[in-house]
């Protein structure tokens, strides 16, 4: 979902966010993609023609970014955190043979019922992970 550039540093000062080259790039980046990448990846990507961006200055920005609502962190594996621009209420899918990860809509699970949980327990929010094998994966034999 490419966005233009005024709106991008529209939103980043909406946010109350000064609007940095870095944290600019690493926005961008990741409303650009819909894969679910992790800070490393995010810093491949920035500095795959001109390495200026260091992993400090991409955490430091995706905190920010986190910090703010515009960016959510995704944990669908041990030990390995991913970042998502689309904060909206979804759920995800994951190939377990490629890695690959899809957003599903909020819709497909809305009939879970949370009253059966032991009593005293308060949810606040829940999160759906889907693991199986995508499409690509499932037609290799």
């Amino acid at each position: 979902m490419q966005q233009p550039v005024d709106q991008i540093v529209s939103t980043l000062r909406e946010k109350g966010l000064r609007v940095t080259p870095q944290r600019f790039a690493v926005y961008s980046n990741l409303l650009s993609r819909a894969d679910h990448p992790t800070a490393e990846q995010i810093l491949g990507d920035l500095n795959q023609d001109a390495p200026t961006s260091s992993q400090a200055t991409v955490y430091s920005s995706l905190q920010a970014l986190r910090d703010v609502g515009l960016v959510r962190e995704v944990l669908l594996e041990e030990g390995i955190c991913r970042y998502d621009a689309n904060v909206g209420p979804h759920h995800h899918f994951r190939c377990q043979s490629c890695g690959a990860i899809e957003d599903i809509a909020w819709e497909q699970f809305q009939n879970i019922s949370l009253n059966k949980l032991r009593p005293g327990l308060k949810v606040e929010d829940y999160e759906v992970t889907v693991r199986g094998q995508c499409d690509s994966c499932a037609a290799t034999p």
